[in-house]
């Protein structure tokens, strides 16, 4: 004997609002990054970041975003400039340590 389609109705709806959910946040991301693919891999400057940000506690999205964000006021902006703007080695957030010889 058959099963009846009703008892199938159920996996259904769970397959279906699978499926919306997953477009719903590969919607969410593709805004959130403003219209660009996800990062994936991280370059030096983030590494070198990490490892300063897990010593001191702090967010490793804020780190990743923080060197875009204060180069071109985007979090996901990019910039091709081989020169810093100016102020932006005033805008480091890492101390120097006086050196004493």
């Amino acid at each position: 004997m058959g099963v009846p389609f009703e008892a199938l109705i159920p996996y259904g709806i769970v397959v279906a609002m699978i499926g919306v959910t997953g477009a719903g946040l590969s919607v969410v991301k593709h805004f959130a990054n403003d219209g660009k693919k996800a990062r994936w891999n991280l370059d030096t400057w983030d590494r070198v970041r990490f490892i300063h940000a897990v010593e001191f506690g702090t967010i490793l999205a804020n780190i990743r975003t923080a060197k875009d964000l204060r180069l071109t006021g985007q979090k996901r902006g990019q910039s091709g400039n081989a020169v810093a703007p100016k102020g932006f080695e005033l805008n480091n957030p890492w101390k120097l340590e006086k050196r004493i010889y």
